[in-house]
This record gives structure tokens, sequence and C-alpha cells, in this order.
């Protein structure tokens, strides 16, 4: 490849310039695709309200009783602990490395990645409904189920077929309720503990001593002794693993941000932050407000109640007989499943959008409206959302939650090949002389960081219902839908691989700049 006289030679500065804001950017080669007409119309604050509220979801406030009756308040806040650094590992690698997979690694595993993770975004949308529906039973029974469906599913689209400013200034106030719910429940575990409470309990550290609970801090899980520790802690490193989610949601919207190679890195740092204060601190709360053996927190994982009265906050404060907080609680949970779903509208839209700008879905998908919408994309996530009706009956429920088991786990996986995507990024970059401390935003710990994260991902997916192989536990259609993605992904590589002749990139054939757009032949 020969540099034309005529135009400059590209200097060292510009070249590792060219490299971060291509690798932010879509992967479009060929120049018969598709323009991207979305617009850039996300703000700082926007982006940063979406990395604090795209990683708390309605799990964090009701779901997170469950690891807590299996494992016990040691093992919950361990199990978090250890999450939130494989979490934190992936974040280094995105952070880096926005635009991946088929750039770096094979086309065929970014049509695989792409997919999955679109269909875990357009099935969890039906579900954040069903579970308003649910919370809204809280205060009452009366409003009809279908109503109620279709009045969100109006909402959802009325937030996304506009301008993404729209949905951006929608989650920046929904976000920050999230916020301020999360922040209250940290500070009414505080005071509760120090006597500040109905009762005037000042019960502490209680229920983290055997003494007042028989076993704590640690609870037996299946069997009883230590190989019963050992399954109580698995079970809670497997819920923080669903429960605890990435930063992909901020790295989607990069291609809908203002000034991204200033917003991003923020966006990114700000990551650790939210694993501490929210899922870490979350975990040490309720390890703190109830012993894991409480028989209404039992009862409420096998028979859950209405609302949030599953969650262990609300339950806390029922044994303390405080009055009116459960209802705002209620009310703010209830604000952060529509967010939720709100999300989840968006990203899965935004994820279709990409693919067929990549030539890996249909090509109608990019057509965007006026306000840079792309407006299939979004009827689609209208479509998915529509299954939310199936709650209506006992048969539907139960093929809703098929599709639940099918996909909790592709969601992982997804995010363990964009860890393999940044190792060769890695190397790539190593091979072909480029200094990665001269990328304007270099994490730590690289390469151990993708290699932690995807190790830990790809071992959460294989082992999240290993309790089905222990003697008496079986169940085949339980294995069938949990394990279904482990068939589902060889099937969607392989086929594209075949359909498309891709092939694994080598090291040094990888591009990490545009040669069209930087000026060379």
């Amino acid at each position: 490849m020969m540099q034309d006289a005529s135009k400059p030679e590209l200097g060292r500065r510009d070249k590792i310039d060219s490299v971060v804001e291509t690798i932010s950017e879509p992967s479009i080669s060929s120049p018969t695709a598709p323009a991207d007409e979305t617009q850039r119309s996300l703000e700082s604050r926007h982006i940063s309200l979406l990395a604090i509220g795209g990683t708390i979801g309605t799990l964090l406030f009701v779901q997170i009783g469950t690891p807590l009756t299996q494992g016990g308040p040691a093992s919950i806040l361990i199990a978090f602990v250890l999450w939130s650094t494989v979490i934190l590992a992936f974040n280094n690698c995105l952070a880096e490395m926005i635009r991946f997979i088929d750039h770096f690694v094979d086309p065929a595993l970014g049509f695989c990645t792409g997919w999955i993770y679109f269909l875990t975004q357009a099935t969890a949308l039906p579900f954040e409904i069903v579970a308003f529906n649910l919370i809204l039973r809280y205060w009452t029974d009366k409003i009809p189920v279908e109503a109620m469906s279709s009045a969100l599913i109006v909402i959802y689209i009325l937030l996304n077929f506009f301008a993404v400013r729209f949905y951006g200034e929608s989650e920046f106030w929904l976000s920050m309720g999230k916020v301020i719910l999360m922040a209250g429940l940290i500070a009414f575990t505080f005071f509760a503990m120090i006597g500040v409470n109905p009762l005037h309990d000042r019960f502490g550290f209680r229920y983290w001593q055997p003494d007042s609970v028989p076993g704590a801090p640690f609870a037996e899980y299946i069997t009883t002794g230590p190989l019963g520790h050992f399954h109580g802690f698995a079970a809670c490193v497997i819920q923080a693993a669903l429960i605890i989610v990435g930063p992909d949601y901020v790295a989607i919207a990069a291609g809908e941000a203002k000034e991204p190679r200033k917003t991003m890195p923020r966006a990114f740092r700000t990551t650790i932050h939210r694993l501490g204060s929210f899922f870490i601190l979350g975990a040490f709360c309720v390890g703190t407000l109830l012993p894991y053996s409480d028989p209404d927190l039992v009862n409420s994982v096998t028979d859950p109640q209405p609302g949030v009265g599953a969650s262990p906050f609300v339950i806390a404060m029922g044994r303390l007989n405080i009055k009116v907080l459960p209802d705002i609680v209620n009310a703010l949970v209830l604000t952060s499943v529509f967010s939720a779903g709100n999300t989840y509208f968006y990203i899965g839209s935004r994820t279709l959008f990409g693919l067929a700008l990549e030539g890996k879905a249909p090509r109608f998908f990019v057509k965007c409206n006026k306000h840079g919408v792309p407006i299939y994309s979004v009827v689609i996530m209208v479509l998915f959302s529509l299954l939310s009706f199936m709650q209506v009956s006992e048969k539907g429920t139960i093929v809703l939650n098929w599709l639940l088991n099918l996909l909790s786990s592709a969601g992982i996986l997804a995010r363990a090949f964009t860890c393999l995507a940044y190792i060769r990024f890695h190397k790539a970059m190593k091979l072909q002389g480029i200094d990665r401390s001269q990328l304007p935003y270099r994490t730590r710990f690289q390469p151990f960081s993708g290699y932690y994260a995807m190790i830990a991902m790809i071992f959460i997916v294989f082992v999240y219902q290993y309790p089905l192989f222990l003697k008496g536990r079986w169940n085949t259609s339980t294995f069938i839908f949990s394990y279904g993605i482990l068939v589902i992904v060889p099937i969607l590589y392989f086929g594209w691989k075949w359909w498309k002749r891709t092939k694994i990139i080598p090291l040094d054939e990888i591009r990490f700049f545009d040669e069209d757009r930087m000026g060379l032949e």
C-alpha cells in the first residue's frame, strides 16, 4: 500500500486518534452500505444517568431477597463483590473498544452476538410490562391487565417514535428516581439498624451473628454442612450474575451521543462507583435488615406477593411497623420497572438497527424518520411488547417463562464474546506496534481484565442451572430452556459463516482505522 504524494503523511497522533474514532462507530466497509441516519442528540447528562439507571433494575429491589435465603448475608455480600469485579473487568474492555467482534474476531461471531443480544432485550420488554402489572396489584387488582399493558405500550411508542432526545429526557428523570430510591433504602437501613424505627430496636449486625440466627452469617442450601455452604455461595454468585448488569447500554447509546469521545469515557469511569454504591451496598443492606431464615422472606421466594411485597426492604419495614414508606417504595419501584421497559425498547431497536447497518438484518430496518429514529426497528419492538398480553392466560405465562429461561444467560454470553474481541484487539495493537499508552482513554489491568471477565462469564453460562445435575433435581423442560442457548449460538455462528464464507481475521490483518477516510490507498 503506497502513500499518495499529494496527500499529507498521516501523523502518529492522528493515527491513534483515528483508531479511537473508528472503533466507536458501526462497522460499514461496503460503499453500498446504507447510511446511518440517526442523530446525535443525547447530551452528557443523559448518558451519565443512563450509565447509572441502566444498571439498576427491578431485580435489585425485589429479586435480591432470593440469594439471601440461599446463601445468607456473608455469601451474598462476597458474591456481589466478586461479580462486581467481573463487571468492572468487562467495563475495562468495553471502554477501550466500543466497536468490536466482527472487526476483531469474525463477522460470523458478530452476527451471532448481535442477534442473541437483540433477542435478550426484545424478550425482556414484555416481562417488564408483566412486572408493572404485578407491582400495581400492591394497591389494586381492579385495573384490567389488557388495559394497563396497552397504555404502557402506547407510552413506549410515543417516547421512542419521536426524536431520541425524548427518550434521553425521560430516562434522565426515571433514572434519577432509581438513584433516589436506592439512596433512600441505604439510608433507611443505616437509621433502622441504629434504632431509629418505631420499635426502637437497635439490631445492628444481629442477623450476621450465629447466636441470633443459627448458622449465620452463612446459610446452607440444597444440603447441609460445608457442602451446603458451598451450594449457598454458588447460588449467590449465579444470582449476582443475573442481577448485576454491565455498561453495555452506555456503549450502544454512543452512536447517538453528542461528543462521544468526551462523554463516553466519563460514563465508563463511573462504573466502579455504581457497583460499589448500589449493588454491593444493596447486598449488605438486605443481609443486615432481615435474617436469611425470615419466614416471610422465605415464603416470598416460593410464593411472590403482589407489588414489592417480596422485597426484603419492604418485609423489613413491616417487621418494624413502618407505615407509608412501603407505598413510597412501591411507587418508585413502579417507575423503575417502567424505566427498564423503556430502556429495553430503545436498546432493542438500536441493536436491530445496528445489525441492519452491517448487513446482518434486512436492510429496511435502517430506515429512519426525519427525527433520526429507526422506525421499522421500533415497530419490531412494538410487536415484541405485544407478547405481554400472554399473561392473561396461564399457558401463555408458562411460555413467557420458557422464553425467559432460554435467554436469561444469553446476555452474559454476549458479554463474554465482547471480552474475546478485546483480547484480540489488545494482541493486534501490540503486534502492529500501536502503543496503548497513546490512546485518549486507557484502562488498567489489561489484558488480564479481558481474560478474567471472559472466563468468569462463560463459566457462569455453563453452571447457571448446575443443581439440575444433582440427585433428585432433574427437570427436562428446565434443562432444555436453560441450556438451549448453547445450541442456538453454534447454529447462528456456523450458519452465517457458511452462508457468507467468513473467516477469523488474522491479527496482522486487523484494521484500526478507515483508510478511505484517512486518505490512504
